[in-house]
């Protein structure tokens, strides 16, 4: 349990700064909407390009990994549909709902698989987002238009901003330079490695400042369901899956990491745009970051 803590407690308390600077308005103005569109745009794909493009992806089992963690995202999703009238939300909150249950924050899901194992943590966690990252994408614009919060404008917009998706582009670009031979050639990789070190410290720290405790004053069924579902049910059927496919011990932490961390930050924009409800995405990134830091550790000491 200590290796546990010692590896991810240094990520809480990043994002833990985060919060107090967010809280604290330092240093003010639009500077954190600014430095998250960076990472975003800029050096989480570096950091993507640079795993990808020069790992030995044959030490992954990605099919396997696949259908443990695409598997286990689609079964809740249906499930989520599901439970839909059963729970009585409205075409908004459950958009949000959904979200909040299927999004994961990469920030956390890399910076976690680093610590934990290494390298090859690095680059388990980089196939897994490259598996991940277009199929959450696609569910959730789905779940928007079949929801009818989007008008004909917003559904061109969503479509749009998924075909331009820095992370989705990036994994392919690593990919296709690892799958070639072509690889980084000159100085380009030592450039990427570069840019790619400061994603993940500054990626915690903006999960951090994103946080709105005032968010969880809102008393939601839709906030419950998908915590319980995120942050339990989730993680335990990856697990019973890495199990039933036998993964090995990397693969299996990595999934179930993914499989547990909280939703992506990035939802509440969407909420936002698409006719979500945002108030109610906001306290779900919160509840859920907050909430983390207890239950990811402990997942992650069921395996140790």
């Amino acid at each position: 349990m200590q290796g546990i803590a010692a590896a991810l407690g240094p990520l809480f308390l990043l994002i833990l700064l985060g919060s107090v600077l967010g809280m604290s308005r330092i240093p003010g103005g639009d500077f954190w909407m600014r430095m998250e569109r960076l990472i975003y745009f800029l050096l989480f794909p570096a950091m993507l390009i640079a795993t990808l493009a020069q790992s030995n992806m044959s030490e992954v089992p990605v099919g396997r990994v696949a259908i443990t963690l695409l598997g286990a995202m689609l079964i809740f999703s249906a499930l989520l549909w599901w439970l839909k009238p059963r729970i009585g939300l409205d075409a908004a909150a459950f958009t949000s709902v959904f979200q909040g249950a299927v999004r994961f924050n990469t920030y956390v899901g890399v910076a976690g698989a680093a610590a934990l194992h290494g390298s090859l943590g690095a680059t388990t966690a980089a196939v897994a987002l490259a598996l991940m990252i277009p199929v959450v994408n696609v569910l959730c614009v789905l779940t928007f238009i079949a929801s009818g919060t989007l008008g004909r404008s917003g559904l061109w917009r969503s479509l749009t901003a998924l075909a331009q998706n820095p992370l989705i582009l990036a994994c392919l670009i690593g990919i296709a330079l690892n799958l070639s031979g072509i690889g980084l050639p000159g100085w380009s990789a030592g450039t990427l490695e570069l840019l790619g070190r400061a994603a993940l410290p500054l990626g915690l720290v903006a999960v951090g400042v994103a946080l709105r405790p005032q968010a969880l004053m809102r008393r939601d069924l839709g906030l419950w369901v998908s915590s319980l579902v995120k942050l339990a049910l989730m993680p335990a059927l990856v697990l019973a899956l890495a199990w039933l496919l036998g993964l090995d011990p990397v693969s299996r932490d990595v999934a179930l990491l993914f499989a547990a961390l909280p939703t992506a930050t990035s939802a509440y924009i969407l909420a936002r745009q698409l006719g979500g409800d945002a108030e109610l995405m906001a306290g779900l990134i919160t509840a859920q970051t907050l909430a983390a830091m207890v239950t990811l550790p402990l997942w992650m000491r069921l395996v140790a």
